[in-house]
């Protein structure tokens, strides 16, 4: 039986990276929150999902209860796996799960940041923090069977970069994951009118877009006012590179995009230094 750990900070994507790496690497077994999963379906253990308060998450997730463990122990026997993929935040954390569930193999560690990009762990991170959705990497008939579907928010398809379907992943709101943080369009508008302020170039902002789908993505469309001469792509740049720094530094993320898009350009005479 061969071993290996992908890991990573919570809320960085590792479940809904698991199938995908799993079906690359050939490994028929997840170990992910407290459940045992088998050629893509749930075989053992509870979720960590289903647990009121992180604390209780937490134990649940490295098998600190010896009953579940010797549930997951025994499937494990069971069903004999190849390759097992156990999921975990920190190396620390995949030791306490493979001490308490006997597997005595050495463990190849993989961590998050070698098979996503940083961009994709940035928007996992995004929804995980403002809207509270947590994945399990089986089928939403398999987490429904078990768990309130009050709670079940959606499951998607994953597939292969051959474009072929290789499994479900279920989106859960578990209750101790708290409330939603939600980003209101204004406070962005806001944000954007502080920043451009600065810049006396700036005579108007004609037009904000925003969209929240995967991280926050910005787009400007601006009026200037600038003495003949003026590098505007260089301007553009600035008022680009501030606007991330300030969204960055009021909102805790930082954006995917930030486009600027000069709809109106006027010269004006320059001041004459006195």
């Amino acid at each position: 039986m061969e071993i290996y750990a992908l890991y990573g900070t919570s809320g960085t994507g590792k479940s809904s990276s698991a199938l995908e790496l799993a079906h690359r690497m050939n490994i028929d077994a997840i170990i992910d929150d407290g459940i045992l999963i088998y050629q893509g379906r749930k075989v053992a253990g509870t979720s960590a999902k289903y647990e009121k308060t992180k604390i209780q998450a937490v134990k649940r997730a490295i098998f600190h209860y010896p009953e579940h463990a010797t549930d997951v122990r025994r499937a494990i026997d069971q069903f004999q796996p190849g390759r097992i993929l156990v999921l975990g935040t920190s190396r620390r954390m995949i030791g306490r799960i493979v001490e308490a569930l006997g597997l005595t193999t050495p463990v190849e560690y993989i961590p998050i940041e070698s098979i996503k990009p940083p961009q994709e762990i940035e928007a996992a991170r995004y929804v995980r923090e403002t809207m509270g959705k947590h994945v399990i990497p089986i089928p939403r008939v398999e987490v429904e069977k078990d768990f309130l579907q009050r709670l079940v928010a959606s499951a998607q398809q994953i597939f292969s970069p051959k474009k072929e379907v290789i499994g479900e992943t279920t989106v859960v709101h578990p209750p101790f994951s708290g409330g939603r943080i939600v980003i209101h369009p204004q406070v962005l508008r806001k944000i954007v009118e502080a920043t451009c302020r600065h810049f006396p170039e700036v005579s108007q902002i004609l037009k904000t877009e925003y969209t929240f789908e995967d991280l926050p993505r910005l787009q400007v469309t601006l009026a200037l006012a600038v003495p003949f001469g003026t590098e505007i792509p260089m301007l553009a740049q600035d008022i680009q590179q501030a606007l991330y720094k300030e969204t960055s530094y009021c909102l805790n993320i930082a954006p995917a995009s930030i486009d600027i898009k000069i709809a109106s350009l006027q010269f004006v005479t320059a001041a004459k230094p006195v």
